[in-house]
């Protein structure tokens, strides 16, 4: 029976058939499938889902499609899978968001987002202005995400995943501080004659009477009621355009805040201007001067606040600045210069000194000295020669040469790297989750706090009490936006991460900001981390009736297919001696050794351990091993055909700059461990030479996740720093894993933290630049939070009752500007932290 009858029988005889224009196909991949059983699983639930119609599971390309009544939600379809035992991969979409001015926007977009059918996760940040959602892969439609936007009352603007995103981020930042810049002026302007002519008598004696005469009775209120009403309308008018509609679905924010705080001295104003008689006896007053100075005052805060906020994402501005705008092609043996965003791979460019590297690639002729401190952090510049790799955006500080390209425009170093950096500022921390579930229901308290203080002082004041109660009641709206809660943390994170991205850290995940000033202990690999990765050949040494050529040239052969770094030593010593022959049957067994077939004989390359499972006798070499090992060498056994042949031992150097750095970490108080597969006894006379707490020797790779959590039970959470292939399940296991910039692509695709120097000094850099991190944001929250606090019951009249000082409306908006900037300012002294000093 082929799978279209099979389906066709499936169907639930009661089914009607819907015309064509009423259904839809919908496709999914899915992830599991492994043989035609799944497949018929998978069928048979997606056949028996209502209306489902040409089902069809591929298992070659791993994925379902099938025809659906169009008011089926697609993720109907995702449950029907996930129930057969299935899942459907998830992925993650972008989005910028325009027009979130406070914490509460962030709350309020993220119920928007996370009510979408299908979507499983949502967090939007602030600082970048951006929404990122996860959902099973074709699931959602970006149509449904804006339409979801543009609901809660912002603006849905799409992002790709190119780095040349952030240019068209630096572009919208620049426009939107130009355009505050110019409402502030034009608000200032139109405010400065009200502001005088309600407050000059205060300043110029006789100036009230003055006025009177040249203006009559009521010629100045109408003259400051028309231009209230242009700031209100012209410059004020995001508040108003912003906030009521959010007030009308029951979403207050920030801007409903200013725009009910204003707008009612505006509207108490008109109202005594022009029809005292609906007001109480001597309570008409006019207060416009409050209204255009509430919006001027904060509108300059957020004009200065979004100045300093384009400010903590200059570090990736400065990363993508770096490339040069044209490239030196060589054609048909003439240079002809290019657009960069031209080049091609294979494509070869002369780069000249003093000129930057205008894409990665390998020097295929020439040679020079490259300043590589943009990637790296490293001042010192590095000497690169014919087959060697060059970064895009690095320095040639002398020498030229010839260079063919490999990576292009968004593939490049530089580009991953700003991709890194982007991904951790738009990250949350789990500190966040306070402020966000505290922002959900504060700008609803304010509210009801400011109208409980008109009622109060309404109700409990002398007459005329209805003045009072207006100040006091919009003080209280106005003073207690959120922004600077909002900000408290993503704009440390932005600031934090660009840092440390310019010393050579990169925090792929912004939750690893807090994670890593966490770690009570950091565990080392070994090879390749601790040492040099670049290790010798110091001795061979043969059983009885072998010769050291033969042992030497066998096990060259065999290790030549290994990425080992000890494999690397001894080929190089085998090929030094002579030839290597061929090697068939080649397999590697991780943490253990190597096998292969030379010449018709079975060759075995590894530990200890490994002999031992193999039965292969290793006494005669034991005691020679036993010393190697002593000595702070990897001892290693070769077998021919079941024969204990011999023993290599390898030195591999450690790095010069290892003991400074675990002792700058054991100051710290932190506890220093070492994990690695080699023996016992190497691993005991490197952590002697180093000053090592705890290590961890001849551990498998699985092992090392094992030994991680053993470390974890003992001292606390577990920072991991490794470089290969073999650490990567201890970089993901462990609470924050750091790679070795200079190790594997899947060790550092595993990790949380990038190291791109190499050198260990690194470790400490990024503990330093997240314990300061995470010291900024905690002084911002509780400034955030203390303020607002300290200051509401202020703004009410707490203390005007007895008698002490009271909160006007005008003091209120520039103490609300301030804590934002105060929160900003903060964060940006994180741009200067130098970790050798432990900042902030």
């Amino acid at each position: 029976m082929d799978m279209d009858a099979r389906t066709e029988l499936a169907l639930p005889r009661s089914t009607p058939a819907l015309p064509d224009r009423l259904r839809k196909v919908v496709t999914l991949p899915v992830a599991g499938l492994n043989c035609a059983s799944c497949v018929g699983r998978v069928e048979r639930a997606l056949v028996a889902l209502p209306n489902a119609r040409d089902v069809s599971v591929n298992l070659a390309t791993g994925k379902a499609s099938l025809s659906l009544s169009a008011d089926t939600p697609a993720h109907r379809v995702a449950d029907a899978i996930t129930e057969a035992g299935f899942c459907v991969p998830e992925v993650t979409t972008t989005v910028g968001v325009d027009g979130m001015t406070c914490a509460s926007c962030v709350a309020r977009l993220e119920r928007a987002l996370v009510r979408i059918p299908g979507v499983t996760a949502a967090s939007v940040n602030l600082a970048t202005s951006r929404a990122e959602l996860r959902y099973p892969d074709g699931i959602v439609a970006l149509a449904d995400v804006e339409a979801a936007v543009r609901q809660a009352g912002f603006a849905p603007r799409n992002l790709g995943r190119d780095a040349a995103q952030s240019s068209d981020g630096e572009e919208r930042q620049a426009r939107e501080t130009a355009e505050l810049r110019r409402d502030v002026l034009v608000s200032a302007l139109l405010a400065t004659p009200v502001v005088l002519l309600d407050m000059g008598g205060h300043l110029i004696p006789g100036f009230h009477d003055a006025v009177a005469v040249m203006l009559g009775a009521g010629g100045s209120a109408v003259i400051q009621a028309a231009l209230a009403t242009l700031v209100l309308a012209w410059p004020g008018r995001r508040f108003f355009r912003l906030g009521i509609p959010g007030l009308l679905r029951g979403h207050p924010d920030m801007n409903a805040l200013v725009a009910l705080g204003a707008g009612a001295a505006y509207l108490a104003s008109m109202v005594a201007a022009f029809a005292p008689g609906l007001l109480p006896a001597g309570a008409a007053n006019l207060y416009f001067e409050a209204s255009v100075l509430i919006v001027t005052l904060i509108l300059t805060g957020r004009a200065l606040e979004a100045r300093a906020r384009g400010r903590t994402g200059a570090a990736v501005a400065r990363l993508l600045d770096l490339t040069p705008k044209t490239a030196r092609v060589m054609r048909d043996g003439e240079e002809h210069d290019i657009p960069v965003a031209a080049l091609q791979v294979s494509d070869r460019v002369r780069v000249r000194p003093g000129e930057r590297i205008p894409a990665d690639g390998r020097i295929v002729s020439g040679a020079s000295w490259i300043d590589e401190s943009m990637i790296t952090g490293e001042p010192v510049p590095v000497r690169k020669a014919e087959g060697d790799l060059t970064v895009g955006g690095t320095l040639n500080t002398s020498g030229g040469f010839d260079l063919r390209v490999d990576k292009v425009g968004s593939d490049t170093v530089l580009a991953q790297i700003a991709r890194m950096v982007e991904a951790a500022q738009g990250g949350k921390l789990p500190v966040q989750a306070l402020v966000d579930r505290i922002t959900l229901w504060f700008v609803p308290a304010v509210m009801a706090i400011s109208a409980t203080t008109f009622v109060a002082w309404l109700a409990l004041a002398p007459s005329p009490a209805f003045g009072p109660a207006l100040v006091h009641a919009i003080a209280v709206l106005i003073i207690a936006c959120p922004c600077a809660m909002g900000l408290a943390v993503p704009v440390s994170i932005m600031v934090g991460s660009g840092r440390a991205a310019e010393r050579g850290v990169l925090f792929r995940k912004g939750n690893a900001l807090q994670a890593l000033g966490d770690a009570r202990v950091v565990a080392f690999d070994k090879t390749g981390t601790l040492t040099e990765g670049r290790p010798r050949l110091t001795d061979l040494v043969t059983a009885e009736g072998f010769s050291r050529e033969a042992v030497l040239a066998v096990a060259g052969a065999v290790e030549a297919r290994s990425e080992h770094p000890i494999a690397r030593a001894i080929v190089a010593a085998a090929r030094e001696a002579g030839r290597v022959p061929d090697v068939e049957g080649f397999e590697a067994v991780h943490g253990l050794g190597v096998t292969g077939v030379v010449g018709g004989r079975k060759i075995v390359i590894g530990a200890g351990r490994f002999m031992d499972r193999l039965g292969v006798a290793t006494a005669s070499l034991a005691t020679e091993a036993e010393r190697l090992g002593a000595a702070g060498r990897s001892p290693l056994y070769v077998a021919i055909d079941g024969r204990c042949a011999g023993l290599i031992a390898v030195a591999d150097p450690i790095k010069p700059d290892a003991a400074a750095a675990i002792r700058s970490l054991r100051a710290r108080g932190l506890v220093v461990a070492m994990i690695t597969g080699d023996d016992r006894r190497t691993a005991q006379a490197v952590a002697s030479a180093l000053g090592i707490d705890v290590v961890a020797a001849e551990v498998l790779p699985g092992g090392k996740v094992e030994a991680l959590q053993k470390l974890r039970e003992s001292h606390g959470a577990v920072a991991f720093v490794g470089d290969g292939i073999n650490d990567a399940p201890a970089l993901a296991s462990a609470e924050t894993g750091l790679a070795i910039g200079t190790g594997t692509d899947v060790a550092i695709d595993s990790a949380d933290v990038v190291l791109m120097s190499g050198a260990l000094g690194g470790v400490e850099e990024a503990l330093a630049l997240s314990q300061a991190t995470m010291r900024v944001i905690r002084q911002n929250l509780f400034w955030a939070f203390a303020y607002n606090v300290a200051l509401i019951p202020v703004a009410a009249g707490a203390l005007a009752v007895v008698r002490g000082p009271a909160l006007s409306p005008i003091v209120a908006a520039g103490a609300m500007t301030l804590s934002s900037l105060c929160v900003v300012a903060n964060a940006l002294r994180l741009r200067q932290a130098n970790p050798a000093s432990r900042p902030a």
